[in-house]
């Protein structure tokens, strides 16, 4: 009770962090040890920064605690060379002597706080929450940037139907999501596959971590490398890419048939061994990422014409989930139209069109190329015009959720959508329905068909 307290007391950051303690001073060491073991995930400690730069070598750390005064060279001075290799953990740096100098030195370095010597357990434990809740707070601002700039943003939500497509798609993301195996998610545009993706993260251990997607064909193919990897530019600065924004979660990349080459190369070597290296640095850092991607394109077919990886084909084509086209699971047309009615309605403040049986059956009679998105597009574009386009358009007198729901009009929509798949051919689509012959030429006399 009192350790859960303590952790509860300096943030839930804490707890999942890795600590790097570097003092020339055993006692300091030691000191910092005990109270920091713990409270967090992992805390190693150097008594140089020679021993410190083969640590970091081999292993990430969130933080760093540096004393500033030790043998040899000062931990600024030491933090200057590893920004040239590469350092990516944040920097608390501890010293008995301040001054305005050293504290400017500090910041321009790049150091997070700065907690002078002597110091009370509470008061580097306050520092170190701060520095963490200021690192995850810039990550969450960086991939709510790259969020809301995303192309298609706006495409958000749960994967909705109960369809017998859509219910197969649910049953097999139950089975993967527990598990760390890459998935490539294929099928048309816009029959969701971001949100599928979405959706097995949700049902992941994963879930309270990053969801990060990238669409490679909307990053520039200079700047893929750097967006992806992150970047160590001229002057030493660390921007960090996407891997390292989405450690711990899930990382989806889509229309991955439009990666260049060089990008290809790298992706794999990633998948392979679990670590990044970003653009002009010369240390690699771990990564715990799973992995989702996504196309349209036939990525065998860029295989054989030299366009996409084979060894990269290979290694993402774990498993392979194929989105049932919005004509091939007719019985979600209607849901999701009404769900996309009231979502417009309330974003755009514009009355909700009124969805009558004529209109809804007639929904259920198209083909949809363009699938879900085809049909979020057209709704959005009705409430702002007032009017549904007049291929849609209907002057039912059954309306909301009697139209919806009511068991002769669900019977109605899905029997015409079987019709209009067979060709108008009854004892075809009666075979497909299960029924008889009479019963689809009942059902139509009685619909004036």
């Amino acid at each position: 009770m009192m350790q859960a307290a303590a952790k509860d007391e300096y943030g839930e950051n804490l707890s999942g962090a890795s600590i790097l303690v570097i003092d020339d001073e055993p006692g300091m060491r030691n000191f910092l040890t005990k109270i920091l073991t713990p409270r967090c995930k992992r805390v190693e400690q150097a008594a140089s920064p020679d021993e410190a730069t083969r640590i970091l070598d081999q292993a990430h750390f969130d933080l760093v605690i540096l004393d500033n005064i030790m043998p040899g060279r000062t931990g600024l001075e030491w933090l200057r060379e590893q920004g040239k290799v590469g350092f990516f953990a944040d920097t608390i740096l501890i010293t008995a002597y301040a001054d305005l100098e050293t504290a400017i030195t500090a910041l321009r370095t790049g150091v997070a706080d700065f907690v002078l010597k002597p110091f009370r357990a509470n008061q580097i434990l306050n520092a170190v929450a701060r520095a963490l809740d200021r690192k995850y707070l810039r990550r969450e601002n960086y991939l709510l940037k790259h969020e809301l700039s995303a192309e298609g943003s706006a495409m958000r939500g749960r994967l909705l139907g109960k369809s017998v497509a859509i219910e197969k798609t649910r049953e097999m993301l139950h089975r993967l999501a527990p598990l760390p195996t890459p998935v490539l998610f294929t099928g048309a545009s816009g029959t969701g596959k971001e949100i599928a993706a979405r959706t097995l993260h949700s049902m992941s251990d994963r879930a309270e971590q990053p969801f990060v997607a990238v669409n490679c064909a909307a990053v520039a193919p200079d700047r893929v490398g750097q967006e992806l990897f992150g970047l160590i530019d001229d002057q030493n600065i660390r921007k960090d890419g996407l891997f390292l924004h989405a450690d711990g979660g899930t990382l989806f990349l889509d229309e991955v048939a439009q990666m260049p080459d060089q990008v290809q190369a790298a992706l794999l070597r990633v998948l392979e061994e679990k670590r990044i290296r970003p653009v002009g640095a010369e240390r690699e850092i771990p990564l715990n990422l799973r992995f989702l991607f996504a196309t349209n394109a036939n990525l065998e077919q860029a295989v054989q014409e030299g366009r996409f990886r084979a060894d990269l084909y290979h290694r993402i084509n774990v498993f392979q989930l194929d989105m049932p086209n919005l004509s091939d699971r007719s019985e979600d047309i209607v849901e999701l139209a009404a769900l996309f009615m009231e979502q417009f309605s309330v974003s755009l403040g514009m009355p909700a069109l009124d969805l009558n049986e004529e209109t809804l059956l007639k929904f259920c009679r198209y083909d949809w190329p363009g699938n879900v998105r085809e049909l979020r597009n057209l709704i959005e574009r009705s409430v702002i015009l007032g009017e549904f386009p007049e291929e849609f358009s209907g002057s039912g007198n059954i309306s909301g959720v009697r139209a919806i729901e009511t068991l002769d009009l669900v019977t109605q929509r899905h029997i015409m959508h079987v019709l209009d798949t067979c060709d108008g051919n009854r004892a075809e689509a009666a075979r497909r329905l299960g029924v008889s012959r009479k019963t689809i030429d009942r059902k139509c006399a009685g619909w004036g068909l």
